[in-house]
């Protein structure tokens, strides 16, 4: 399995049969050097997406046009784009992707596209190659972390920890030790505009018995 930050809250990971793109933001994207913009994109198989504010969701119909992949989430934020293959499901709902089984969650934020009606935020559980990946999307601390880290038991968590918009890095690291067991945590949504939270180190240094791993843009985790 392989991980890689784009930046923001932009992930790449490669699973089973799949390259799954998380949130892909890399055009306007203050994080991402544009040069490895192929490389970013390259055989990616399905972009999921977890709502529809524009650091989200800007590029999801140029890059579908440009990979082929398949728009994922849901039903109301995929009707938005032009793409024309799609997998709508919601949450509590489980879809095959390649070989990894992604699971749609609950999350607490909001979620639209401009002034349209974007259906609600959400997270994924992502099972495969014998690991579970929580993908928290934008979130506060909510108590359905409880039920969802005891149903799904993930091992890894892409938490959202820059705070102003979604929980800090003191909020994430709360909810990793509270509700989750996490091996390994990869902090997301910060170090992106100066009202976000700049270095994860607080997150690290709260969660000493996990491995939270801080990956440069375009630098992938294997796990």
């Amino acid at each position: 399995m392989k991980i890689t930050w784009l930046g923001h809250a932009s992930f790449r990971i490669e699973i089973e049969g799949a390259v799954l793109l998380i949130d892909p933001w890399l055009e306007g994207n203050p994080s991402f050097p544009n040069e490895h913009r192929a490389a970013a994109l390259a055989g990616a198989t399905h972009i999921l997406l977890t709502h529809g504010h524009f650091d989200h969701t800007s590029e999801v119909d140029a890059i579908a046009k440009e990979t082929g992949a398949f728009v994922v989430g849901i039903p109301e934020l995929c009707a938005i784009f032009d793409a024309h293959e799609t997998v709508e499901f919601n949450k509590g709902g489980t879809v095959d992707l390649g070989g990894a089984l992604v699971s749609m969650v609950q999350a607490t934020h909001s979620s639209s596209v401009g002034a349209a009606y974007a259906g609600t935020e959400a997270g994924y559980m992502i099972k495969g190659e014998g690991h579970t990946i929580y993908v928290s999307g934008d979130t506060d601390i909510m108590a359905d972390m409880d039920w969802m880290g005891d149903f799904y038991n993930p091992d890894i968590g892409i938490l959202c920890c820059g705070g102003h918009y979604t929980m800090g890095m003191e909020g994430a690291a709360y909810a990793a030790k509270r509700y989750f067991n996490f091996k390994t945590v990869i902090p997301a949504h910060y170090a992106t505009f100066p009202l976000l939270a700049q270095s994860a180190q607080p997150l690290v240094d709260a969660l000493p018995d996990v491995d939270v791993r801080t990956p440069a843009v375009m630098e992938t985790v294997e796990i």
